[in-house]
């Protein structure tokens, strides 16, 4: 299984076993992650069961990506704030490129940050475990009347291992 990881940070940020598409021309790469039903086969009715059985209300709902990679969420930012991060980010990363790899970067993030401006004020914000402010942000947004995020990535941060 694939694992894709932070360039600047080494933390997982996401899997092939969750479903993504690239976005063409856009370094951004986005991921939808529904409900899972799981039906482990048990049937108390017909096992002899209880019939009235009661619901666990210890149970925690999660994001199933934030929860594997143990993203961390972050203080949302202004646009100020924002292209301040990205500037650092692109600093940051550009040395760590191949160079055909920066070519496409040089040619595409200008577009990219634009749109993910365009999505600022609803986008949640989540770094790596290691909380690295230095490394790559992971953005997660609700597309409208969707009960689950959808996640963007800026693929060009990321190495398959």
């Amino acid at each position: 299984m694939l694992v894709y990881q932070d360039l600047l940070t080494g933390d997982e940020l996401l899997s092939g076993s969750f479903p993504f598409k690239e976005i063409k021309n856009r370094l951004i790469t986005w991921v939808v992650k529904g409900a899972i039903d799981v039906d482990i086969g048990a049937n108390p009715s017909d096992e002899g069961g209880e019939e009235d059985e009661s619901v666990d209300d210890s149970v925690v709902k999660v994001i199933d990506i934030v929860d594997t990679f143990r993203l961390q969420g972050q203080t949302s930012f202004n646009k100020k704030q924002f292209v301040t991060y990205m500037k650092h980010y692109i600093k940051l990363l550009m040395p760590k490129l191949e160079a055909e790899k920066q070519e496409l970067f040089k040619k595409h993030i200008e577009q990219a940050t634009k749109i993910l401006l365009s999505m600022l004020s609803d986008l949640q914000f989540f770094v790596g475990e290691s909380l690295h402010d230095n490394g790559s942000m992971v953005f997660a947004y609700y597309k409208e009347g969707a009960t689950d995020p959808t996640f963007l990535y800026l693929a060009v941060g990321l190495k398959e291992v």
